[in-house]
Order: structure tokens, then C-alpha cells, then sequence
């Protein structure tokens, strides 16, 4: 296998592990400097990242198809725990509440989160599109910071939005949710940048 395919599967592979890890961590409100987030935010904002590499690798008809499985996978991901979560236990092993406690997902949270990420990923695509066409192989670390600076406040705006329009956040702390989580998620894909330069120009097919 050429070394470019094997890049394009690992990125892919990791963009997709790091949606699923998010939109799992989302169920978790924690407390970041007083301030309350979800603990999806501290990973999220890699796969904008390793979407652009995707993007650098297999070009945008592979980064698009990534976006839409990563979707699709949630999706399917989130209905499965529900199912299980509801599904009689074997009483031989107790009663077994913390699973439907944990994982049987918030449908407000799920929605909230694909909706903004396929939205948001596919503004970065756009982006990255139009600054690569731009400058080429010259300033790669332009790619991300462009993308990324149009992309996560779209993203954690869509979030926050509907996020307090199914319920799941009160509409008084949406404001401090929404810059709360621009400002981790801006932090975060800026230390992010360095992957973009993984694969050498000479391996994009």
C-alpha cells in the first residue's frame, strides 16, 4: 500500500474516532476555568484539522464522503446505545441502571451535534478549497487557521442554537456556552495546526 493511501486511511480513521469520542463526551457537562461546557469541546476541534488533511490527501470529493460517514455512524452509534439502553438486562447481573444512565443519548444533544458538525465541516471544506487554490502548497498553516476561523463559530453557534431550542441548555446560558466553547475549540485548532504538514506534497495522489 502506497504511503499516501495509508495517510488518507489514518486520517480518516482518526476523524472519524474523534467525532464519535465528542458526540459521546458531549453527555458531559463539565466545569472548564468556572465555566460550564460540554467535554466533547476539548477533542471536537481536531477533526477540523484532521478534515483538512483529509482534504490535503484524497482531495475534496474524500473529504466530503468522511463528513457525511461520520455522520451517518454517529447517528447510527447514538441509536444503538438507545436501543441497548432499553433492552431488558439479564437480571443474573443485577439490574445494570448506569449503562441507560450513561450512554442512552440526549436526542437533543445528538441532533444538536451532527447537524452543527456536517454544517460546519462542510463550510471548512469551502475554505480550504478556496485558499488552496489560492496560494497552492505555500502556507499550509493558512489552510487551517482560515478554515477554522469561519468554521468553529458556525459550528458552536448551530450547537448552542438548537441545543436551547430542544431544551438541553437554558436560554440564559447560551451566550456564556457559545463563547465559552468558541474560545476552547479556537484554542485547541491552533495547537492543532502542526498536523496538517504529516504527508509531504509529493504523497497527495
Amino acid at each position: 500500500m502506497e504511503r499516501a493511501t495509508r495517510c488518507l486511511l489514518i486520517a480518516g480513521g482518526a476523524y472519524v474516532a474523534a467525532q464519535m469520542t465528542a458526540d459521546v463526551a458531549s453527555l458531559r457537562i463539565i466545569s472548564v476555568a468556572g465555566r460550564a461546557v460540554d467535554a466533547g469541546t476539548l477533542i471536537y476541534p481536531f477533526t477540523f484539522t484532521l478534515r483538512d488533511l483529509v482534504h490535503r490527501l484524497g482531495g475534496k470529493p474524500a473529504a466530503r464522503t468522511m463528513i457525511w460517514l461520520a455522520a451517518a455512524v454517529n447517528l447510527a452509534m447514538s441509536a444503538f446505545f438507545l436501543v441497548v439502553a432499553k433492552w431488558p438486562p439479564d437480571m443474573s447481573a443485577g439490574p445494570q441502571p448506569e449503562f441507560g444512565d450513561l450512554l442512552a443519548p440526549v436526542w437533543g444533544i445528538v441532533v444538536a451535534s451532527i447537524v452543527a458538525e456536517v454544517v460546519a465541516e462542510l463550510i471548512d471544506t469551502e475554505v480550504y478549497s478556496m485558499w488552496a487554490r489560492r496560494f497552492g502548497e505555500r502556507r499550509l498553516w493558512g489552510r487551517v487557521l482560515a478554515s477554522n476561523a469561519v468554521a468553529v463559530p458556525v459550528d458552536s453557534a448551530i450547537f448552542v442554537g438548537l441545543a436551547v431550542v430542544f431544551g438541553v441548555f437554558p436560554a440564559g446560558a447560551a451566550a456564556t456556552i457559545l463563547w465559552v466553547n468558541v474560545v476552547i475549540k479556537a484554542a485547541v485548532a491552533l495547537v492543532s495546526i502542526p498536523m496538517i504538514y504529516w504527508a509531504a506534497p509529493s504523497d497527495r495522489p
